[in-house]
């Protein structure tokens, strides 16, 4: 189990480092939400789940929150890679047809602590279930 709870948290780690790092990057001037804050919002909840999977991955909790940090941020880099979704509210058009090496380690770090989350989670439900008897 120490093993998918080092996984996982290396991932989200990795997420964290390049959201944190290239957030500035995306900063433009303007009305609604920048791109840039979206990152360090990234940045800070890959963060948190990556202590909180270290600390306490026992909980079902922590793995799915771990899952849905991991999986929203691959989710949105492949979404925004490939299609090009437009402004939505107050969020600005995130489209970016190219890949470049920080972008796709973040994605492979993200899609590693995907399933690293999803196993967690199985295998905390798993152990905490109680064996039925015939």
């Amino acid at each position: 189990m120490w093993l998918l709870r080092l996984l996982t948290a290396a991932g989200l780690v990795v997420d964290a480092y390049v959201h944190a790092e290239l957030a500035s990057a995306y900063d433009p001037v303007g009305a609604g939400v920048s791109e840039g804050a979206l990152f360090r919002i990234q940045a800070a909840a890959a963060a948190l789940a990556a202590v909180l999977v270290l600390v306490s991955g026992r909980s079902r909790w922590v793995w799915a929150f771990a899952f849905l940090v991991a999986a929203s941020a691959v989710g949105a880099v492949l979404l925004y890679r490939y299609v090009d979704v437009g402004s939505l509210g107050p969020l600005p058009n995130m489209h970016e047809p190219a890949w470049y090496p920080k972008k796709t380690v973040s994605a492979v770090a993200e899609a590693v602590a995907t399933l690293g989350a999803a196993a967690g989670f199985v295998t905390v439900s798993r152990n905490r279930t109680p064996s039925r008897q015939a």
